[in-house]
């Protein structure tokens, strides 16, 4: 009963840190590039700066740097910034894809 208990806390556990670092990390990149139109430059570099250190977070060293130096790139030349930006996206999908995070299954809760 201990070990099972133990198991499903590490799985909620994963799935937490999961969300906080890798979805939030997608979904701001997202609103980003949806809304890089509306944003002034320096939004974009903040919030990039900020992405990239969930990338961190995650162990994406690659995508990580990458969204780094996207942010800076971007108070200089909007055609650089994209395509770092673009690089970084790839970076970090082609290193979470083998292991896609399972949701796992739905456990009783009392």
């Amino acid at each position: 009963m201990k070990i099972s208990c133990e198991k499903a806390r590490k799985e909620a556990l994963n799935q937490i840190n999961y969300i906080k670092t890798c979805v939030l990390a997608q979904e701001l990149c997202l609103i980003i590039r949806t809304h890089r139109a509306v944003l002034e430059k320096q939004d974009v570099r903040d919030c990039c700066g900020f992405i990239s250190t969930l990338f961190n977070e995650t162990g994406c060293k690659e995508a990580s740097d990458l969204c780094a130096i996207a942010a800076e790139a971007v108070m200089e030349s909007e055609e650089k910034y994209l395509t770092l930006c673009e690089q970084s996206c790839k970076k970090y999908i082609d290193s979470k894809s083998p292991k896609k995070q399972p949701l796992g299954r739905a456990s009783y809760v009392a």
